[in-house]
């Protein structure tokens, strides 16, 4: 599976900007779907992740609230929503792929398919 990440881009603090990302290579409407990040000097760390049939979601908690994922399976592609962004969402942002659901696993960072990363910075 190849995962592709777009829509990083430099906004000021309290806008939005909505992230994709482009599967190919594999089925895609039965992935686990991911986003994750890497802020400078940090560990990569969990953001949200969503299931096969887009009925089942999960957040790291400084984004609830603000971030959405969400999915469109006739497209290959997974979203991220951000809203209300804030200086310490600055980060690299990807998105990963796995054949299952398991919370634990992707909370831990233990996804098959990674893409690249798309950078996300936020100004005060």
């Amino acid at each position: 599976v190849q995962l592709q990440a777009s829509g990083g881009g430099l906004v000021q603090a309290g806008d939005s900007l909505r992230l994709s990302c482009a599967a190919s290579g594999g089925t895609f409407s039965t992935l686990t779907m991911g986003w994750f990040r890497q802020a400078p000097g940090k560990e990569r760390e969990f953001v949200a992740a969503i299931a096969w049939s887009g009925g089942i979601t999960a957040y790291e908690d400084s984004v609830k609230g603000r971030f959405t994922i969400s999915r469109d399976n006739a497209k290959d592609t997974v979203y991220l929503q951000m809203n209300s962004l804030k200086p310490e969402d600055t980060a690299v942002y990807y998105c990963a792929a796995d054949l299952y659901y398991n919370d634990y696993a992707f909370r831990g960072g233990n996804m098959d398919h990674w893409g690249k990363g798309t950078q996300v910075t936020v100004s005060s």
